[in-house]
């Protein structure tokens, strides 16, 4: 095979990458099921370099025949099935794939959520496979463990924008999978105005400008005592996003706001854990947003067995 680490991922546009993934949230939600076909090859280029897979190549007969089966190791929520299934049939279009245990659903150790048959390629396609398969199932069940702890209060588990580069769509669609909602996709959807913005000055007029351009793009600010948050308050903005405020603090703010509009959007960030987030939730955000959960989400263990090898 070609190597493929001379492919030019700048020839791969900004505006074919938003077309093609981020022009609505809920309706591209099916087609972040799949990921960019770059993306796919330059993970198996890692793999196979120049040479190519050599031990497959010398040690398993060229027409042996396999059926495999991908089994959870670890109980959690399953994302990247039709990934695995592109990577599997990039390496041998003739594959034959059965996705057992579908995106968005639980599935206990010992269970198979997937079965392939082919020849010997399919042994030069499972680490990566498996790379793609437990990077975002390991988001997922990380993303449902924080939703499960705030039932019954009225906070949403959000993402953010701490994402591996070129796999941003894949996290949030796998923070989907795990009932988290999504944060804004990129710098191009929303404006979130932080500390270092605040630095630079007065924010009004920028703010007008941003208005009278993109009159639909919704406003955050960011801030992190109450002096700010009633500076952020003159501003109008969609959201106020408080972030890394104690208890108490996030406690007034929240008081504050509420008072002020009932129409601004309430965030919590910053030192949000599993220990943590329910007495957040319950202090009354509309929203929490985790950057752990696509930064830090540990793999989900699972494997490749092949009971039948002929």
């Amino acid at each position: 095979m070609k190597s493929l680490f001379h492919y030019d991922l700048l020839k791969y546009s900004i505006a074919q990458y938003k077309k093609e993934f981020f022009v609505d949230k809920e309706k591209s939600l099916k087609k972040r099921m799949k990921a960019p076909d770059w993306l796919i090859q330059k993970a198996l280029a890692e793999d196979l370099g120049q040479n190519g897979d050599l031990t497959t190549r010398f040690f398993i007969p060229p027409r042996a025949k396999i059926q495999g089966f991908i089994v959870l190791k670890a109980d959690g929520i399953i994302c990247g099935t039709e990934i695995a299934k592109q990577v599997f049939q990039k390496i041998d279009r003739a594959a034959q794939v059965k996705i057992i245990i579908p995106d968005g659903r639980y599935a206990k150790a010992g269970q198979k959520i997937f079965e392939i048959k082919g020849f010997r390629k399919i042994l030069t396609a499972e680490r990566t496979a498996l790379n793609f398969l437990q990077h975002l199932s390991g988001i997922a069940t990380l993303t449902r463990q924080f939703v499960r702890e705030i039932r019954g209060t009225t906070a949403k588990i959000h993402d953010t924008r701490k994402t591996l580069p070129g796999w941003r769509s894949l996290e949030k669609y796998a923070v989907k999978c795990g009932g988290g909602e999504n944060h804004r996709m990129g710098l191009y959807d929303m404006v979130l105005l932080k500390d270092n913005h605040w630095e630079f000055g007065d924010l009004k007029q920028g703010l007008s400008a941003l208005k009278k351009k993109f009159p639909k793009i919704p406003v955050e600010i960011e801030a992190d005592r109450i002096s700010r948050v009633q500076a952020a308050l003159t501003l109008k903005p969609d959201m106020i996003l408080l972030d890394n405020m104690n208890p108490a603090q996030i406690k007034e703010a929240i008081s504050l706001i509420r008072a002020f509009s009932k129409k601004i959007q309430i965030e919590i960030s910053g030192g949000v854990s599993l220990q943590n987030i329910r007495a957040l939730a319950l202090l009354g955000p509309d929203r929490i947003s985790i950057g752990r959960l696509t930064h830090s989400a540990p793999a989900l263990d699972m494997s490749l067995e092949i009971p039948i090898l002929s």
